[in-house]
């Protein structure tokens, strides 16, 4: 054992694990003297570790054995990611929830002048009110850009406000989508941004397009799915407290773009297993391609590759694979 404790063992659990592995000959109660402990402690670490995969019961109730460490933590590594993988489902889909709730109260409330909201149905208005925001900003601009790749014409036209407001001491915190990284104008122009001080990461999926000002505005839009329709201006401090929660949950979990592509332990991108858990969700591969940000020719050459990795011949087998291998917890491919 490395001098690395197991990930989720306690202090008092790595140690009776060593002792099991120094001292095999050792019932309980030898663990117990000799690390001068209660035996009741020692058999409730016991219980933990066998939680834990590390020990399992021999014949005599008052003896364990250590599980192979390697093994063992091969074991428990599984389990925690499935866990992880889980745990990130919900928080993809309370994301989700949150921003097309946030959407539809702006969108009911807005013609009825409620005040911190503001209906802007004109996309030019829009346009407009961005530039404005931007221009006022103090503090700080937080944003969310979705949709794969940036229109050239889109980022030219803000280079010289995004400058700008740089150059006055604001931060500028964006994310995109990791579909970014295959196309070099959108990363020439994050690191443009990264150079003047802005800082910038990618995520798989996005849960809506917003900016976020001075912690006290923000524009979303109307309907997540069609931006044609128009977008809100919310300055209800609730909802604000409640996007800037949102980014920053996303941020935090976001990849800096200067790194490069990591794999998790199955060999597989946040992309990937993103696309996976999309497919089992029951969507499209069109569909799938609009929440990556990528074509659906690109989302088939994904397919594709990870159907030959996992030597499966269709997308039935794939999926069957998926759930064996435990890729993306407990769902399956389409």
């Amino acid at each position: 054992m490395s001098g690395i404790p197991p990930i989720g063992l306690d202090p008092f659990g790595e140690a009776v694990y060593r002792t099991m592995l120094l001292h095999p000959e050792l019932d309980t109660g030898g663990i117990a003297e000799r690390l001068e402990s209660a035996e009741a402690d020692v058999r409730a670490a016991l219980d933990r570790l066998a939680d834990l995969a590390l020990t399992r019961p021999t014949g005599s109730s008052d003896r364990w054995r250590a599980v192979n460490p390697e093994l063992g933590l091969a074991t428990l590594l599984a389990r925690q990611e499935a866990e992880a993988v889980r745990r990130q489902q919900e928080i993809e889909r309370s994301r989700a929830a949150m921003a097309g709730l946030i959407a539809e109260y702006a969108s009911v409330h807005a013609p009825a002048n409620q005040p911190g909201i503001e209906l802007i149905s004109n996309l030019d208005e829009v346009r407009d009110r961005l530039v404005q925001l931007a221009s006022d900003a103090a503090a700080e601009v937080l944003s969310f850009a979705p949709g794969g790749p940036q229109p050239p014409q889109v980022m030219e036209a803000s280079r010289t406000l995004d400058q700008q407001t740089l150059e006055r001491g604001v931060r500028m915190r964006t994310v995109y989508q990791d579909s970014v990284r295959n196309d070099p104008a959108t990363v020439q122009y994050a690191r443009w941004l990264h150079g003047l001080g802005g800082a910038v990461r990618t995520v798989p999926t996005l849960p809506l397009r917003m900016i976020l000002v001075d912690n006290a505005t923000a524009i979303v839009p109307i309907d997540p799915e069609d931006a044609r329709k128009g977008a809100v201006l919310l300055r209800s401090p609730g909802v604000i407290a409640a996007l800037r929660a949102l980014f920053e949950q996303v941020w935090e979990q976001a990849r800096p773009l200067g790194e490069g592509v990591t794999r998790g332990p199955h060999g597989l991108t946040a992309q990937e297993r993103e696309l996976l858990r999309l497919l089992a969700e029951g969507l499209t591969d069109e569909r799938a391609g609009q929440r990556l940000g990528v074509s659906l020719r690109t989302v088939r050459r994904m397919m594709a590759d990870l159907m030959v990795r996992m030597d499966a011949r269709s997308r039935f087998q794939a999926g069957i694979q998926v759930a064996a291998l435990g890729w993306i917890g407990e769902t399956t491919a389409r």
